[in-house]
């Protein structure tokens, strides 16, 4: 990573790297995720497949597959997706400038965003869900894999809200919302800034950044796929009971005994 984006985000707490991806290398993940959700491919042991909450519960029917899933997770027995995508050399070069050499995968995320849904997701902080520490060797990557805007829900963050440390988290009092989804219950009075995106621009932001997004008002997809990294020495909290070794995979480097 270069010194001037390095300073951006430890400044800001993300970077915004342009133009990381291009198409012929992320059109087979779109497909991989098409292939999945159509029942073209068995769905690989540990993935959770995940409706949109409102067709969930009835309140809107879709029209295809694909426009009922709102994103799969824990791709990392699917090695199209995981080699492709999390295994990156040119990403994991720039993903070791935050967490050292020696790094691990924590959670995979394709994200579908369909349109006519809600598909908010308040303002949180990743490190709510992450029972190990420090947070300064965590770090996400969050890669269009369509133009993100405005109207389609792309992403809102907060400079510079990495430095508030974690903040208390609740559900907020929304009609259709996934229980999953928890938002900071004291917002800070700094604006938002909404990353729009080029499909293959990526960010790279702190687990402690306030992030969220807002409903896909268009008519299409805001596809998006995601990591998160953590140094292999990063350690557990004793009190935590949220071990999953089971998620957590090598991707560059050693292990650590007594790391995650």
């Amino acid at each position: 990573m270069q010194p001037a984006e390095r300073a951006h985000y430890d400044e800001h707490g993300y970077v915004l790297v342009r133009g990381l991806f291009d198409r012929r290398e992320f059109e087979p993940w779109i497909q991989r995720f098409l292939d999945i959700v159509t029942g073209r491919v068995e769905v690989p042991e540990g993935m959770l497949v995940m409706r949109d909450v409102m067709v969930a519960k009835g309140a809107v029917v879709p029209t295809s597959r694909e426009r009922g899933v709102a994103k799969i997770q824990d791709f990392q027995s699917d090695p199209v997706l995981y080699d492709g995508y999390v295994r990156n050399p040119r990403l994991l070069d720039r993903v070791e400038t935050f967490t050292g050499p020696d790094i691990k995968s924590i959670h995979t995320m394709l994200i579908n965003k369909p349109p006519d849904v809600d598909g908010r997701h308040p303002l949180h902080q990743d490190l709510l869900y992450f029972p190990f520490r420090p947070a300064a060797r965590i770090v996400t990557t969050w890669t269009a894999l369509e133009p993100c805007t405005r109207e389609n829900g792309c992403l809102a963050v907060v400079p510079g809200s990495h430095r508030l440390g974690l903040l208390e988290h609740e559900n907020p009092d929304w009609e259709h919302l996934n229980f999953g989804y928890f938002g900071a219950k004291a917002e800070p009075q700094a604006e938002r800034l909404y990353l729009e995106m080029e499909a293959g621009d990526t960010v790279f932001f702190h687990p402690l950044l306030l992030h969220g997004s807002g409903r896909n008002r268009s008519t299409g997809f805001r596809r998006a796929i995601s990591a998160h990294y953590a140094g292999a020495d990063c350690h557990y909290l004793e009190a935590s009971g949220l071990h999953a070794p089971h998620r957590y995979r090598l991707v560059r480097g050693r292990e650590h005994a007594d790391g995650i």
